[in-house]
Order: structure tokens, then sequence, then C-alpha cells
């Protein structure tokens, strides 16, 4: 399966060290978080994907929901080997992505980490969690201790308290984590959150830009 996408690049994409990649939540599209752009250091490109399962007009999902903040692990490995799949077809070889995430879309930022960490630089999960169980990456990760960001406002009632707790638990062990919460924020982002992302990206995006 090919997944849409917007793109801030016209034709191949020949050489890039970093591509950041937007995933979109539950029920939304490709077209929610490409206005994050102005968040990335000047000149990295990207591409904002649309999810492969249409659950009504305009609206798309990464995978169905069934146990709140325990998705099915089958499908999650079918959402994640589709956008490694896109990767593969799309990205030059060398590329790293920096996938930024909300909700779903940021559980599946964590999966791309979890599963193919050498290919993965500056994670950023918004709003979301990770996926219970151990993953094919997860031992290199608690060994290198990547940096990632990870934010959630306080006021969050859309993602299970139990999700919530195992990516608390789950991050410091395998992850060098910037970990914020929000007062007064639910389900979404503000501009608080915003400005936390971009100084994460301009310093973490910075060691292979320089």
């Amino acid at each position: 399966m090919t997944l849409q996408a917007i793109t801030s690049w016209d034709g191949p994409l020949e050489s890039a060290s970093v591509v950041a990649v937007f995933l979109h939540g539950f029920g939304s599209n490709e077209r929610d978080l490409a206005g994050l752009a102005p968040a990335l250091p000047q000149g990295t490109p990207w591409a904002s994907l649309r999810a492969p399962i249409a659950i009504g007009p305009g609206g798309f999902a990464w995978f169905p929901i069934g146990e709140p903040g325990n998705p099915d692990p089958a499908s999650v490995a079918a959402a994640t080997d589709t956008i490694w799949a896109w990767a593969d077809a799309v990205l030059p070889a060398t590329a790293r992505i920096a996938p930024i995430g909300f909700s779903q879309g940021g559980l599946m930022a964590s999966q791309l980490l979890r599963t193919a960490p050498e290919r993965v630089i500056a994670p950023v999960i918004l709003g979301g969690f990770v996926q219970a169980g151990e993953q094919p990456g997860d031992a290199e990760l608690a060994r290198t201790r990547p940096a990632v960001f990870s934010g959630r406002g306080e006021a969050d009632r859309v993602i299970a308290a139990a999700a919530v707790a195992r990516t608390d638990a789950w991050l410091p062990g395998h992850t060098t984590a910037t970990a914020r919460s929000y007062p007064g924020l639910a389900h979404g982002i503000d501009g608080r959150e915003l400005a936390d992302v971009r100084d994460f990206l301009a310093r973490e995006l910075a060691v292979v830009a320089g």
C-alpha cells in the first residue's frame, strides 16, 4: 500500500540526512499536522502522511480502536510496516526519520523508533503512548537511550490512564526523554508544547545538520 502524503518537496528527494514525518491522530488526515512544520529547523524537508484506514469522510486511522490504550499488536505492526514501506520507496536510503506524531500518531512515532532505532532520530510523541510488549529495537534502545520528546496535557482524558502509566515507565529505561506535561491542556497541542518541540528539534537535529 502506498500512503498518500503532503511533502515539502516536489519530485524525487535526492539527498537529505533527516526528513521529518508528521503522523496524525485517529479520525484526522495528512493536513492536520502539516501546520506544525514551522517548528522544524529551517530547511528540514518534511512529509505529512495519511493513515491507511478510512473511517469516514476525510478521516483516517493507523489502526482500529479496540481496548483503549492497548491496540491489537498485529494492527500496529501492519501500520508500522506500511510507514517503513513508504519511507523505503520515497526517501533517500541514508535519510533518518524524525517522526512527529499526535495521539495514535504518537504511538506510531514510538513504533518507528522501537522497530528500527538506527533509522530514527528525535521522535516526538504528543498526547500519545507506547505499545505494550517487547519490540524488536527495545534492547538496543535500552543500551543507547536516544533523545525523545514526550508531551501531554494534564487535562487529557482521551488516552487511557494505563497507557500513560506504561509510557511513563518505558521512556526512562529506553530513552533520554524530554517529558513535559501542560496544565489546562486537554487532548491537543498548544503554543507552550509547540515551543518546547521547536527547542527540542533545534537541539537534536543540529547534531546531524552540523
